[in-house]
C-alpha cells in the first residue's frame, strides 16, 4: 500500500489527536482486515468481528459522546477514520454507515432512552447498524415511498421493502423511512428504529445482491411483513418529522462520500505514480515519458484541489453552516473526479490495470457507485441550480 500523501496529514482541521488516530486506523485495516480481503470478496460480506474490534480499539462512535460508550469527538475525526479505510482500499466494512449515519441519527433526534438502550453497542460493535430509505420502486424520490407503518396500540405494523441497503445482510438495528401518513408526501414520513437481530417474525432480509464493485460489502433487499415495532422506538418522538430529519442528516452523508472519493483519487495517484517509476516500455521507465508525466500531473492537480475543497466544506460543517448545495457540489464533484482520475490512472497501467491482481482494478469498479449512492450526481446538480 502507498504512503499516505501529506495532502490529509497538512489539512488545516487536523490536530495531532487526528494523526494518532490516523495511525491507529491505518494499522486496523492493513494488519486485521485487509489480510482477509479475499475471502471477504468472495463471502460477499465482513466480518462481524470486524466490527467488535473495531469497538474495542474505539474507532466506532467517533463522534457519539462518551456518556454512551463513543470517543466523544466530531465529525473530523470520522473523517479521518473514513480516509483512512479508503485510502488502505478496505471496501468491506460499511463503516461510514454504521459509525457515520446511523449514530449520527440517534445523537442527533433519540430520545435519553433511545441513546443509552442502542448507541452502547453501536460503539462496541456488539450492534451493526444501517439505514433503509431506498425501495424497489421508489430510487432518490424519497417523498413517494410505499414502506407503511400502521399504528396498532402501541406498536406499529411496518409492511414495504427497501433496497440497496448497506449493512442490511448483517444489520441488528435499522433505523427505517416508512409513511406513516401515506396521504402526505414529505410530511408523512416517519422514521422508526427497527431491531432485527435474529430475524423476527414480519422481517425478511433478501437476497445479498450481486455489484460490479464492493464486492466485500453486503448490501441487501429487506421486506417487513406487518413487523411489529414499539411505537417508543419512533425517533423524534413525533409523527412526520422522518423528511426533515433526513434532509438535516444528508449534507453529513455527502459530505463522508466526499471523504472517500478524495481518498481514493490520492492513492490512485500514489499507486499509479509508483507504478510508473518501475514499469519500463520502449527502453524506459513510464515515468519517463512525457504523456505518463502529463497525466499524472493532472490527475495529482485533481486530487489536490479536491482535498483543499473537501476540507473547506469540513470545516464549514464542524461551524454548522454547510449548506445543502455546497455538500450537493462536494458529492457530485468530487465522485465525479474520482471516477475520471481512478480511470486515467488505470489506462496507464495498461492491460495490467484491468486485471484484479493490482488494486486500481478494484478501485475502478469500487468508484463507480460513489454516483449513484447518497442521492444521485443528477440529484445534486438539480440541488445546485436550484439554489442558483
Amino acid at each position: 500500500m502507498p504512503t499516505p500523501p501529506p495532502d490529509g496529514s497538512s489539512s488545516q482541521w487536523r490536530e495531532p489527536e487526528h494523526d494518532d488516530l490516523a495511525e491507529l486506523a491505518r494499522t486496523f485495516f492493513t494488519k486485521e482486515v485487509l489480510p482477509h480481503a479475499d475471502r471477504l470478496q468472495e463471502q460477499g460480506h465482513p466480518d462481524r468481528e470486524h466490527y467488535r474490534r473495531a469497538g474495542e480499539l474505539g474507532l466506532l462512535g467517533l463522534s457519539v459522546p462518551e456518556e454512551y460508550g463513543g470517543g466523544g469527538g466530531g465529525f473530523t475525526h470520522e473523517a479521518v477514520l473514513l480516509h483512512e479505510q479508503a485510502y488502505a482500499g478496505e471496501g468491506s466494512l460499511g463503516l461510514a454507515v454504521h459509525s457515520g449515519i446511523v449514530t449520527g441519527y440517534l445523537v442527533a433526534y433519540g430520545s435519553e432512552e433511545q441513546k443509552r438502550r442502542w448507541l452502547p453497542g453501536l460503539c462496541s460493535g456488539e450492534l451493526v447498524g444501517a439505514i433503509a430509505m431506498t425501495e424497489p420502486d421508489g430510487g432518490s424520490d424519497l417523498q413517494a415511498m410505499r414502506t407503511r407503518a400502521v399504528r396498532d396500540g402501541d406498536d406499529y405494523l411496518v409492511t414495504g421493502a427497501k433496497t440497496f441497503i448497506t449493512n442490511g445482510g448483517l444489520a441488528d438495528l435499522i433505523i427505517v423511512a416508512v409513511k406513516t401518513d401515506p396521504e402526505q408526501r414529505a410530511a408523512g414520513v416517519s422514521l422508526l428504529i427497527c431491531e432485527v437481530g435474529g430475524d423476527p417474525e414480519g422481517f425478511r432480509r433478501g437476497r445479498l445482491l450481486s455489484k460490479i464493485g464492493l464486492h466485500a460489502n453486503d448490501t441487501a433487499e429487506l421486506f417487513f411483513d406487518e413487523f411489529r415495532v414499539p411505537a417508543a422506538n419512533l425517533l423524534g418522538g413525533a409523527e412526520g418529522l422522518g423528511f426533515i430529519q433526513l434532509m438535516q442528516q444528508l449534507p453529513q452523508e455527502r459530505l463522508v462520500i466526499g471523504v472517500g472519493a478524495v481518498a481514493a483519487m490520492e492513492r490512485a495517484v500514489a499507486l499509479t505514480v509508483a507504478y510508473a517509476k518501475e514499469r519500463t516500455a520502449f527502453g524506459k521507465t513510464l515515468m519517463g515519458h512525457q504523456n505518463t508525466r502529463m497525466v499524472l500531473a493532472e490527475c495529482a492537480t485533481r486530487a489536490r484541489v479536491s482535498r483543499v475543497f473537501l476540507d473547506d466544506c469540513i470545516v464549514r460543517h464542524t461551524r454548522g453552516d454547510l449548506d445543502v448545495s455546497t455538500a450537493a457540489m462536494a458529492k457530485s464533484w468530487l465522485t465525479d473526479g474520482q471516477c475520471e482520475v481512478i480511470d486515467r490512472c488505470l489506462q496507464l497501467f495498461g492491460g495490467y490495470g484491468y486485471t484484479t491482481e493490482y488494486p486500481i482494478a478494484r478501485m475502478y469498479a469500487d468508484a463507480r457507485v460513489q454516483k449513484i449512492y447518497g442521492g444521485t450526481n443528477e440529484i445534486m446538480k438539480e440541488l445546485i441550480a436550484r439554489a442558483l
